[in-house]
Order: C-alpha cells, then structure tokens, then sequence
C-alpha cells in the first residue's frame, strides 16, 4: 500500500486499458472524493466535493475566504468528524448569515465553484501595496519544484495543488481535487497555525477567476503564480487590486498579465519585466 492509499487520498481499481496494439487488465489509482459539510455555530452551511484530508484546514479556510471570520481570535472551537466528512465551528461571537443565502448548498468539486458566495464587499478588499520583486529564475525555479511536489496529481491525474511560498522555498503545500479547496486549505492553516501569508507568493494549478484573485488579495499575496490561463475578469480584478498575475508557466515561458514592475528580467540587476 503506498502513502496516498494509507492516507485515505486515493483508492485502487482494476480497470481495462485499451490501445491499439493491446488489450490489458491494470491497477489504476484514482482520487478520493468525500462531500464535507461545515456546520457553523449549529447551522449547516454548506457541503463541498472535496479530497478527504485537511479538512480542519478547509474548514477554516472556506470560512475566511467567504468573510465569515476575520482571524483566528474569531474561532472559539473546531472539532471535525473525518469519517462522516463534518466540520463543526464554533466562533467567539455570533456570525451574520443572510437568510437563504448560503445555508445547505453543494459547491462542487469542479472547476467551477457550483455557488459563488461572493458579494459586493468584494468589491471594497484593499489594493494590495508590496515592494516584491521576484526574479525570472526564481518563478521557474518555485514552479518546477511545484510541479515536482504532488504524488497525488503524479499518481492519479485528478487534483489541483496550490502553495505559499516565498522567493526561495515552499512554506505549505496542499492538494484537493477542486481548485478553490485547495487554496482554502492553504489559507486555513495559515490561520490556525499563525503563518504570516502577507508579501508572500501564492502558487497553483488551477484557472484563474476572479474568486481566486479576491482571496488572495484578502490575504495581502502580491503574486500569483499558475501553471494554467486567467479569465478576462481576474486579469481585470488582478490589475485593480495591484497583483502580479503570472500564468500559462511552462517550460521557459511565461505570461505576465499585470503587475509587471514585480518581475526581475534576467541579466542587469534591477532590470524589470515590460509591456
């Protein structure tokens, strides 16, 4: 049995491969998905499609995300059930929910969010004002180690990734098959564990929307770094919040979409990236 089975994030099958030339029974490892249901001060909030490890993280993750707790002074208690896939929280204070709004809905695993709980106080999230300056060489460098990280997405093909990171090394790493959990989780253990995320480097997998860029921009991330293609909104929500989004990074090649003055051309030191 290898790690990933033992940690309960994949699960073997025996399946049919076929090619051409061939015809052949094989082992295949495949994903895990669990739903997993956050209760918030005894109200069901909401279930999302998730990979089932971490989840006290996604718990708190989601919650911040959504602006449902500001810090970790808020949370009084978490207490999490993995094997019937519940979060429950308790805060400090009560927490202001809209009626009819958020309560019991499945947000899927997909890539898309299935139900966007955002509102218009996302629109009013702080312009992101960092000093960063990263290298060519170092996003190549923090990609290919990325890419090297998951044994997961190397065993089934089936999760994102997402890390914080900073110019040098990546501080947490985390997997789940939906995009967007895979960053709560990220910023659900910054949170409980006093991980300072400001002026650091977000890292991903996954399409870049323009949720993605209001949740970092919440955490005060001056770069966001993708392997993969924005939307036309976060590039626009990207450049009115003052990140630097670098995506489609592959090889040696990068697109740089805005916040171009943060990257550091090769060759004559100080030398930035224009467009």
């Amino acid at each position: 049995m290898t790690d990933i089975e033992r940690a309960g994030e994949a699960e073997r099958f025996s399946i049919l491969r076929l090619s051409r030339e061939s015809k052949d029974g094989i082992e295949k490892m495949v994903a895990r998905e669990r739903p997993f249901t956050i209760i918030l001060n005894d109200n069901e909030l909401v279930t999302l499609l998730s990979s089932p490890v971490e989840l006290k993280y996604l718990a708190v993750g989601f919650l911040y995300s959504e602006g449902l707790i500001q810090s970790r002074d808020d949370i009084k208690k978490v207490t999490v059930d993995d094997q019937r896939g519940v979060a429950r929280v308790e805060t400090v204070n009560p927490t202001e929910i809209e009626e009819g709004v958020v309560f019991k809905r499945i947000i899927s695993s997909g890539c898309g969010r299935g139900a966007s709980f955002y509102s218009a106080a996302d629109t009013v999230i702080e312009k992101v004002d960092s000093s960063m300056e990263l290298s060519v060489d170092e996003v190549f460098i923090l990609v290919a180690q990325f890419q090297r990280r998951s044994e997961l997405y190397a065993a089934t093909g089936a999760v994102h990734s997402a890390a914080l990171c900073d110019h040098k090394d990546i501080l947490i790493f985390s997997e789940d098959i939906g995009r967007h959990n895979a960053i709560d989780k990220i910023f659900g253990r910054c949170l409980l564990d006093n991980i300072p995320a400001k002026n650091r480097i977000i890292v991903t997998s996954g399409r870049i929307t323009s949720e993605i860029m209001h949740k970092v921009a919440k955490r005060g991330i001056p770069v966001l770094i993708s392997v993969s293609a924005p939307t036309d909104l976060a590039v626009k929500t990207a450049d009115v919040l003052g990140i630097t989004l670098v995506a489609s990074v592959r090889g040696k090649k990068m697109d740089i979409y805005t916040g171009n003055e943060r990257i550091v051309t090769d060759g004559t030191s100080g030398q930035r990236a224009v467009g």
